[in-house]
């Protein structure tokens, strides 16, 4: 029974998966979630389950509310707005824009945070996977028609804000290509513009160790901080001439990739047109982490 039970388990996976991921922006937490859904799978009467995917689907939406209610507790906000009870009009249909399609973007990612808890699993379930209203109100504590409302303000929000962050998307992707074309066209002087007067430079341990051992054929010297336009435009100068362009978590970045798998990522914090931060990351579980989308070249 135990193994049969882990067969039809793993034939949902990557569903439940899916839905995790989408609610909650995090695959670590998306795999967290999942597991949890397992045990409680075990701590069940599987035999009295009728549809155990849907089962499935319900725990796994639950554990990503809870997560998003944790989040957002600890960041001191409200936990959730209030709803009314009354009706709205169901906005999606023919018309409903890409976006809302069942593959999710990075960007969908980041413009789903700006949603209350609630906001979110009511509009990834419906307009996502098609969940009716009826599975998903006690999910979410409310009544059908609240739900329909749920979603439909968070549908409204998200495409709102999508535009915003598209915007916002392709301003940073362009102060990103102009950083790397200044670091390959050996303009120092731009390179040092493009950077905030305060910017921070971190990079992890490993990124430190493999700097060391460059540094030793001629490299730029590489510490775990490096503070200053002109420090840090002369710690990378250079250095990231092979990287690819890349979306790291919905923000402009780039990663080294050789063969199309990334082994390092430059995380870049772009403010008022320049970068006031950048990240290296090369651990391979910190990688592993990360949602990294490469450009083409």
């Amino acid at each position: 029974m135990d193994d049969f039970l882990a067969e039809r388990f793993e034939r949902s996976r990557s569903h439940l998966r899916a839905v995790a991921y989408r609610i909650l922006g995090s695959r670590s937490d998306a795999d967290d979630a999942v597991q949890e859904a397992w045990l409680r799978l075990n701590r069940s009467d599987a035999a009295a389950i009728e549809n155990l995917n849907s089962w499935l689907t319900t725990v796994v939406a639950r554990v990503c509310l809870d997560v998003l209610r944790s989040r957002r507790a600890r960041r001191e906000e409200s936990i959730e707005e209030a709803v009314s009870e009354e009706p709205a009009p169901d906005e999606a249909g023919p018309e409903r824009e890409a976006l809302l399609a069942d593959s999710i973007s990075s960007a969908l990612v980041v413009v789903l945070e700006m949603l209350t808890p609630a906001e979110r699993v009511a509009f990834v379930l419906h307009d996502l996977f098609d969940l009716p209203f009826e599975e998903i109100a006690p999910i979410v504590g409310r009544s059908p028609e609240a739900t329909r409302q749920l979603a439909s303000r968070g549908r409204r929000r998200v495409r709102g804000a999508s535009r915003d962050v598209e915007q916002n998307r392709a301003r940073q992707r362009e102060v990103v290509e102009a950083f790397f074309a200044a670091s390959r066209g050996g303009d120092f002087a731009q390179l040092v513009a493009l950077l905030d007067p305060n910017i921070v430079l971190r990079a992890d341990r490993q990124a430190v160790e493999a700097a060391a051992a460059a540094h030793d054929r001629g490299a730029p010297k590489l510490a775990p901080e490096i503070r200053g336009a002109s420090e840090v435009a002369a710690a990378l100068f250079g250095r990231a001439n092979a990287a690819q362009l890349a979306w790291i978590d919905g923000a402009a970045g780039a990663a080294w990739a050789p063969g199309g798998r990334p082994i390092a990522a430059f995380r870049f914090t772009v403010a008022e047109g320049k970068v006031s931060a950048i990240e290296i990351v090369t651990e391979a579980a910190r990688l592993a982490a990360l949602d990294i989308v490469l450009l083409p070249r």
